[in-house]
């Protein structure tokens, strides 16, 4: 049974800014939890904001340098430092500077690791969550350091596009290690799913096969030599190690920060003469297109974080509520879409904006094989009668993805 939501939402949710509107509740052994409406939401309404148990930033995406807080994930550069590298114009100026929110004179350093923050409160909230279990000291730039070897495995096996971390199970193990009342941690940990298959629908976790069991004994036994804990014994023997595998891989939300579009959001609301919008607007247009030409998609500092609430939202494909990060760091908000009568499932989505237009076919192996079932949301119930293959797009798309994963080792790891 789910934990009561007053006892999950007073540790993760600020009440004075989003007051709570919503219950956890046990469904049944195959959906699991349920997110339900206590009461009347209006479409646009914020139904709760809340922040990550842990969270982490990607580990390519930090060393692709995108510069983010190491607690809350929000970008550390200026949104003129941003487009300048994101474009590969170093000279390049932005209009209306004052508009950036992000303030280096606030960041600070981990005094012995030198891994960055964007305030003293957040350097201060890592090291009393888990930083001090996990920092390395003038081992920073050390490659025989055990975390450091853990992370390099992991991005050997794992390109991107990433879509979760080995730091976010490190930070987990750290959290408990830091934690005066370790049970409690723990508990905290178990409501989120773990399992690593539905014997149901005969699923298994694409990441826990047979053809990744060299990858999982390697992790594993890194993990274990970087982080083991007498209180946590379970997680890193082969099971239960899969099983935390399983956990991230199925309750892993994604979160993107960029200062560089907080500060278009802030030149969108300017109040401007015609024709100064009109070239605003230009200029803005402009420098995506350079962006486009330098670095492609890739624009935001992203990871990954474990919500509670969030995590009990129920999928669908015409979802009635949305996940977004107003703040520029993991302070996740959820909004209607639409409006919610009370004691009415909160329905989120579990695939980004390109999965979710794509077949039935296509959007059911996603589900399958990162979230282990089978959607039965009314899209997909008037979609059934459609044959199960792809667009000609998404076979080109199967296609490259299957050539390029045959030119890698034999048992190269897939996004999680």
């Amino acid at each position: 049974m789910a934990a009561p939501v007053d006892d999950m939402f007073s540790f993760c949710v600020d009440p004075g800014k989003v007051s709570t509107c919503v219950d956890v509740r046990f469904i049944n052994s195959l959906k699991g939890k349920g997110l339900f409406a206590k009461k009347s939401i209006k479409k646009g309404d914020a139904i709760f904001l809340e922040r990550p148990l842990v969270s982490a930033q990607f580990l390519w995406n930090n060393l692709y340098k995108y510069k983010a807080c190491e607690f809350c994930l929000r970008a550390l550069e200026t949104a003129e430092e941003n487009a300048r590298r994101l474009s590969g114009m170093p000279g390049l100026s932005l209009p209306y500077p004052e508009l950036c929110r992000v303030r280096p004179e606030l960041h600070q350093a981990c005094p012995h690791c030198q891994v960055m923050y964007c305030s003293s409160e957040c350097r201060q909230a890592a090291a009393d969550q888990y930083h001090r279990a996990l920092c390395l000291g003038s081992s920073q730039d050390d490659p025989d350091h055990p975390i450091n070897k853990l992370k390099d495995a992991w991005r050997s096996m794992h390109y991107p596009p990433e879509t979760s971390s080995i730091m976010l199970m490190a930070r987990m193990v750290a959290a408990v290690k830091q934690a005066k009342d370790k049970a409690h941690w723990q508990k905290l940990f178990s409501h989120f799913c773990s399992r690593t298959g539905n014997e149901e629908e005969e699923i298994a976790h694409k990441l826990l096969g047979e053809k990744f069991r060299g990858q999982l004994v390697l992790l594993q036994s890194l993990f274990k030599a970087a982080l083991h804990d007498d209180h946590l014994s379970r997680w890193f023997v082969p099971e239960g190690f899969r099983s935390l595998f399983a956990l991230v891989g199925t309750n892993g939300q994604g979160i993107g920060t960029s200062s560089l579009s907080q500060w278009v959001h802030a030149c969108d609301a300017l109040e401007l003469p015609a024709q100064q919008k009109e070239q605003l607007d230009s200029f803005i247009d402009q420098l995506y297109k350079d962006i486009d030409k330098e670095t492609g998609d890739f624009l935001n500092c992203e990871g990954s974080g474990l919500f509670l609430l969030q995590s009990s939202c129920n999928h669908s494909c015409i979802p009635n509520a949305e996940a977004s990060f107003p703040d520029n760091n993991f302070l996740l908000q959820l909004s209607a879409l639409s409006d919610i009568s009370p004691g009415e499932v909160n329905l989120d989505q579990f695939l980004d904006c390109c999965q979710r237009d794509r077949s039935r076919y296509s959007r059911h192996k996603v589900l399958r094989e990162n979230y282990l079932f089978v959607c039965s949301c009314p899209k997909c119930i008037s979609q059934m009668h459609e044959l199960d293959v792809t667009s000609e797009e998404e076979e080109e798309e199967e296609e490259e993805e299957g050539e390029a994963e045959g030119d890698e080792m034999e048992d190269e790891m897939t996004d999680v």
